[in-house]
C-alpha cells in the first residue's frame, strides 16, 4: 500500500497551483450580488500571477462589476489523477488601451465562436488547491 492509498488528497502548494492553471484553459467564474449567487463557464488564461478572460455585454460582466470580488475554479481528470484550484480575488475589466494591446497577444480565443471584446483580468488574492488519486474504493474494515 503506498502514501496514496491513504490519503488520496493532497494539498497544493501556491506555485502548484499555478503550474495547473498555466496548463487548464477553462474554469468556472463565481459571482454574488444582492447575496444571490451565480457561477459562469469561461476560457481563461493564466499570466503573470492573475487570469485573464474575454467577455461580452450581459448578465455576467455587470454582475461582477457590480461586486468585483470574485471565486474562480479549474479542474481537470486524468486517469489516475485529478485536481481542482480556486482562485479568490478581485476582477476588473481592462480599460486602458495599453493593457487591451497586451491582452490581445496573449494566446486566448474564445472556444464558442462569438464575439468577446471585453476584457477582464481577475488579480488573486488567495490560491488554494488539491490533487486527488484516483481509484476503487478503499476496502471497509
Amino acid at each position: 500500500m503506498n502514501i496514496n492509498e491513504l490519503n488520496p488528497v493532497e494539498i497544493l502548494s501556491e506555485a502548484e497551483c499555478w503550474e495547473f492553471l498555466l496548463s487548464a484553459n477553462l474554469g468556472r467564474l463565481a459571482v454574488s450580488v444582492l447575496g444571490e449567487p451565480d457561477i459562469y463557464p469561461v476560457n481563461f488564461i493564466a499570466a503573470d500571477g492573475r487570469l485573464l478572460f474575454r467577455t461580452s455585454e450581459g448578465e455576467k460582466l455587470l454582475e461582477l462589476t457590480v461586486n468585483h470580488k470574485v471565486a474562480f475554479e479549474s479542474d481537470g481528470v486524468g486517469r489516475e489523477q485529478a485536481w481542482s484550484v480556486v482562485v479568490k480575488g478581485t476582477a476588473r475589466v481592462l480599460d486602458t488601451r495599453a493593457e487591451i494591446d497586451a491582452a490581445e497577444q496573449l494566446p486566448l480565443r474564445p472556444l464558442v465562436p462569438t464575439l468577446k471584446y471585453i476584457w477582464v483580468e481577475i488579480t488573486p488574492s488567495k490560491l488554494s488547491g488539491r490533487r486527488f488519486t484516483l481509484g476503487p474504493e478503499p476496502e471497509r474494515y
